[in-house]
């Protein structure tokens, strides 16, 4: 199946998971929390992302989930009746975040009978007959609900039409560095795998940190969710999100990544010569 195609099947799920996602929100009692209307929905289009992802036995049909779930959230709340300033700039800040790394998943996809996340494979192998357990839960469930517990700050400040102060805006916009920590940590290591020079990657960001982009998807939730809670000082709880990415990243992301690279020769000299997260002279 060529790229071309498989991304137009992509694109046909990811429009039947809006369509479930939305009528499952509509057809929800009002008088529940929007919150919790908001994540049964998203588990609704999760749950219809998980059924094509067994069907092409392919997990990696979820990879853009991740990216697309926050814009479509942020503007399925302000279309309909608008927003305030801080709705508009988080929106304006989400929808950049989301074209970047949406635009790096489908650089990096080749097809769906030719490429699975590496990880997914990994998790295939050791857990056998249970794999469609961790498939779910692991894979599809619980990023589904870290992301939205993260995009809760943005989702807010939409739904509130809550007017945009300097303090909040300025805390915002160093979102735009998270996405560029992101960008240029990327772009280094797709010019270094073109370059087929195999081994590790020392060049650019990644010769002071083992995961400069995962430090910028790390900052780009607690930039927004820290720039929510100067509006709202009283709304600490939406720190949450932020928090849950942060322990996802800590203790599932970078050990896998690192003992993925660990097989690689003088991994064990780049891991004590530098940091995980910050990029800077250990």
């Amino acid at each position: 199946m060529s790229k071309t195609k498989s991304l137009w099947i992509v694109l046909g799920i990811y429009l039947l998971a809006a369509a479930a996602g939305t009528a499952v929100y509509l057809l929800l009692p009002e008088a529940w929390p929007w919150w919790l209307n908001l994540l049964l929905a998203d588990a609704a289009a999760t749950v219809l992302t998980f059924v094509f992802s067994c069907a092409f036995r392919n997990a990696s049909v979820y990879d853009p989930y991740w990216s697309v779930q926050p814009l479509f959230i942020l503007a399925a709340y302000a279309l309909p009746k608008g927003t305030g300033g801080a709705g508009v700039w988080v929106l304006l800040l989400v929808a950049f975040w989301s074209i970047r790394l949406t635009a790096n998943w489908v650089y990096t996809f080749h097809g769906l009978d030719s490429y699975e996340d590496w990880r997914y494979r990994m998790l295939r192998e050791k857990t056998g007959v249970f794999y469609p357990v961790v498939n779910f839960i692991g894979i599809h469930m619980m990023p589904t609900v870290v992301v939205w517990a993260a995009t809760l700050p943005a989702a807010y400040l939409v739904r509130e039409g809550t007017a945009l102060k300097l303090p909040a805006a300025l805390v915002m916009t160093l979102t735009l560095l998270s996405v560029w920590l992101e960008l240029r940590a990327d772009l280094t290591m797709h010019a270094y795998r073109r370059s087929k020079a195999g081994g590790l990657c020392r060049e650019g960001l990644w010769k002071y940190a083992r995961h400069p982009n995962y430090l910028g998807e790390i900052s780009f939730w607690w930039f927004l969710a820290l720039g929510c809670l100067l509006l709202y000082p009283g709304k600490w709880y939406l720190l949450s999100g932020a928090l849950a990415n942060t322990v996802l990243f800590l203790a599932v992301s970078i050990p896998m990544a690192d003992r993925h690279q660990a097989r690689k020769e003088g991994y064990a000299a780049y891991r004590r010569a530098t940091r995980s997260l910050l990029p800077i002279r250990k």
